[in-house]
């Protein structure tokens, strides 16, 4: 179990979900894992990403997938495709990866120009290759809580609860936000028969009434939004598990790069009331990027039948 250094309160002491140490720790045991089967002369997994265009968060976002690949031992490859490409375009590289045996996943980095259909661009993908886990066969499979690619980011939440043995059974979850990234999904895992999951959950949205009554009676709120410091103190109970998925640029001329990385929780007055809070950033992210690891190696264990 893992412990970090909290904040006294009158009542409890608040601990950190820290994402960036366990995701280390994940990295490290998907290495010391790849390295064995390279030993014994299995080829190394293979993860692809297609990028379009120039965006920047998207960049540095697979820049670090990339690196991520390194560091396990993993083969990478990553596909350039400018702005202006046709969706047509588009899904002819797509499936040009779907054929590619090499090839164990790959991922479509979001969000596309306008001009693209995102739904059709994920349904063109192969769902024996679809370690983002958002292909509709993919999602239906986790519905069933069938062995399938869960979404890379519900999945380190997830995980995150086993690891720090949070209880989830019987436990009242809300879900704010209902995505098909992280909203709905995570409200799915929740409530699934098993440990983590087994919670009542209470799944909310634009559109419900009296939030924070709701979220007052929460357990465990998790939060996805992109709504800077949203979830207020007065919004939570004593004791309340927080996981904030929310991050967004704020606008910081105090801060070196000109803005500052804020989650969709008031963090410096709820932590106050935590029991368990991950920070933003250091939290959820960097567990996300570990799932899209652990994906790629169930792909690559079912195409080497290991």
């Amino acid at each position: 179990m893992l412990i970090f250094a909290g904040t006294q309160t009158n009542t409890q002491t608040m601990q950190i979900l820290d994402g960036i140490q366990l995701a280390k720790e994940i990295k490290q045991e998907i290495k010391s894992h790849v390295q064995e089967q390279v030993e014994q002369g299995i080829r190394a997994p293979h993860l692809g990403a297609i990028l379009v265009g120039e965006n920047g968060a998207s960049q540095t976002y697979v820049d670090n997938k990339i690196k991520d690949c390194a560091f396990v031992g993993f083969q990478s490859s990553l596909v350039r495709l400018p702005t202006s490409i046709t969706q047509e375009a588009l899904i002819a590289e797509i499936e040009k990866l779907n054929a590619d045996d090499s090839l164990d996943g790959f991922i479509v980095q979001l969000p596309l120009p306008k001009h693209i259909d995102q739904e059709a661009v994920i349904n063109a993908i192969d769902p024996e290759k679809d370690v983002d886990g958002f292909h509709p066969m993919n999602f239906g499979r986790m519905a069933l809580e069938m062995e399938t690619f869960l979404p890379a980011t519900p999945y380190g939440i997830m995980e995150m609860f086993e690891r720090y043995q949070i209880p989830t059974a019987g436990k009242h979850t809300v879900v704010i936000g209902r995505s098909r990234i992280v909203g709905r999904p995570m409200s799915i895992l929740m409530s699934k028969n098993g440990e983590p999951g087994n919670s009542t959950v209470t799944l909310t949205h634009s559109k419900t009434k009296n939030l924070a009554e709701i979220t007052q009676q929460a357990d465990i709120v998790i939060t996805a939004l992109g709504v800077p410091g949203f979830l207020k103190a007065d919004m939570v109970k004593d004791g309340v598990v927080i996981v904030d998925v929310g991050i967004t640029r704020v606008d910081d001329e105090s801060a070196p790069r000109g803005f500052k990385l804020q989650g969709d929780v008031d963090f410096e007055n709820v932590k106050h009331k935590a029991s368990w809070i991950t920070p933003v950033p250091g939290g959820v992210g960097p567990m996300t990027r570990a799932m899209l690891l652990k994906n790629t190696l169930l792909a690559h264990k079912k195409n080497n039948k290991l």
